[in-house]
């Protein structure tokens, strides 16, 4: 099983972002995603993600066909309406489908987030650490990832 830490930083490639940091979440369920601004235009959905703060802000526009609206239970425990999107999220050297809500994360200090739907029987978390498959990813080591066996 892959190794993570509390932090680290994901490519969204379906939506063109890279090593965005991201906070690795096992209380929360789902993962978020921080949009500015969502909306439906027509039958799709409109969102800008990040906000104006976040070096990655392009302020583009995005648009799916494929989405929905849930109920999600924010980090108080109070349900809120969202907007809820599939992409791909690639972590570790993984690629791995997975919904994300879209919430205002601006406040916030990591605009995604990753919850234990798509952690689950993946990854082995080590809340004394961070950055781990960044750090590899930016200076690989002979073995690719470290392992629960490696340690």
């Amino acid at each position: 099983m892959l190794l993570l830490g509390r932090s680290d930083r994901v490519d969204l490639p379906g939506l063109g972002l890279e090593n965005i940091h991201a906070k690795i979440d096992t209380g929360a369920y789902t993962c978020s995603l921080h949009c500015s601004r969502a909306e439906i235009v027509g039958k799709e959905l409109e969102f800008i993600l990040l906000d104006e703060e976040h070096p990655e802000f392009t302020g583009m526009p995005f648009r799916v066909k494929k989405f929905e609206q849930r109920e999600i239970k924010n980090s108080f425990g109070e349900a809120e309406l969202r907007f809820v999107i599939r992409t791909k999220v690639k972590i570790a050297g993984k690629v791995i489908r997975a919904e994300f809500s879209l919430s205002n994360r601006g406040n916030l200090k990591f605009p995604v987030l990753l919850g234990r739907k798509i952690l689950r029987h993946r990854f082995l978390i080590d809340v004394t650490k961070k950055d781990l498959s960044f750090n590899q990813k930016i200076n690989p080591p002979s073995q690719a990832f470290p392992t629960t066996d490696s340690l």
